[in-house]
């Protein structure tokens, strides 16, 4: 018997630094370089090679691979597909490391969670974790290049400056409102729409598939917001009311996590003006949902979000994402209930009530 229970602590002890060096080696409240997060993108296939699949996509002006995580359960039929991106903004790190977390939280839950499980069946995630790969990289040089925000194309011939701002540069009013053409700005939008290799590939990969997704996530820092389109103020996107319904319960839903609050609107409305970003472009497609997520903080640190503000930021935006994708899923899949939570809302706007005054 004493031998047999030296061997179970052995064996125990063993399970527990394995699992340790796991921990140690893939930390999930932790930023990551891009190499790192290249491996752990392998190593979800490798884990789980029945609903995870790696997808390159297209390539950044420095020729690296840009890729994306093909994430649902093999049916055998055409499915229908939600759309995720971070880090199209090289300096918001925050939005890659959520990236990385919505994906575990998905593959953990969708075998002892019956609705993951029925929308693993019914769509397929497409998870981007690194638009922005050169410029993402190129913020881990030094802390003088920390707060790069653009990609790392050369600009114009008459220009020393590099760079184009990747959400200036889709095919979405582009050039008209909230972009500068002094190419060392921020918000160059590049020379024409899709310039950029980077939004290029997006454009290309959910162009000729826009038919399948029924949401399109774009995750940013900071500022606590949930946009819809458009941010040009002269135009409104058909669908708002639905666009604010169903943005204003995320925000309820992310609010529950920690008690943070995040403000819903239009970019002019909330924000700024901007024009050619990727949002305004996917609804313009007819993506019907479509929405930017700005996350934590309001600016106290900015893009420098501390590590340990990781995990928390993490869970609330999880939960404001997963009611935006359940709402698009159960929409589509089981209608009747979310048009009819659409028709109400927009009687209560007509009455002028808000989730203040219903508070």
């Amino acid at each position: 018997m004493l031998i047999s229970v030296r061997l179970s602590f052995v064996v125990l002890l063993s399970a527990v630094g394995t699992a340790t060096i796991e921990r140690v080696q893939y930390d999930h409240y932790k930023y990551h370089p891009l190499t790192e997060i290249t491996s752990w993108m392998e190593q979800m296939v490798k884990d789980h090679p029945d609903v995870v699949t790696v997808v390159k996509y297209g390539k950044t002006y420095e020729s690296r691979d840009i890729s994306l995580l093909k994430i649902g359960l093999n049916t055998g039929k055409e499915k229908k597909a939600i759309w995720m991106d971070c880090g199209i903004h090289a300096r918001e790190w925050i939005a890659p490391a959520f990236c990385q977390y919505f994906v575990r939280e998905i593959l953990q839950t969708y075998k002892t969670d019956a609705k993951m499980e029925e929308m693993m069946k019914n769509v397929d995630f497409y998870v981007t974790p690194v638009l922005n790969i050169d410029g993402y990289i190129y913020t881990w040089e030094n802390e003088t290049t920390r707060l790069w925000r653009k990609n790392r194309s050369p600009g114009p011939e008459d220009c020393a400056c590099y760079g184009t701002d990747l959400n200036r540069n889709f095919d979405a009013n582009w050039g008209t409102v909230g972009v500068s053409f002094n190419c060392c700005s921020n918000t160059y939008p590049g020379t024409k729409p899709a310039s950029e290799p980077e939004a290029k590939a997006v454009t290309e990969f959910v162009g000729s598939r826009k038919d399948i997704f029924l949401c399109f996530l774009t995750i940013h820092s900071y500022g606590q917001l949930i946009l819809v389109p458009y941010g040009h103020p002269n135009y409104t996107a058909p669908n708002y009311d639905e666009l604010m319904m169903v943005g204003k319960g995320a925000a309820e839903a992310v609010w529950k996590v920690h008690g943070m609050n995040y403000t819903v609107g239009a970019s002019p409305d909330v924000l700024y003006a901007n024009s050619g970003s990727s949002r305004d472009w996917a609804r313009m497609q007819g993506i019907p949902l479509s929405f930017t997520f700005e996350l934590r903080d309001n600016g106290t640190y900015g893009f420098k979000l501390p590590e340990d503000q990781i995990q928390p930021t993490c869970e609330e935006a999880y939960s404001g994402a997963l009611h935006i994708i359940t709402y698009a899923h159960d929409k589509t899949f089981s209608g009747a209930v979310a048009n009819a939570a659409v028709t109400l809302w927009s009687i209560l706007l007509a009455a002028g009530v808000t989730g203040a005054t219903l508070m």
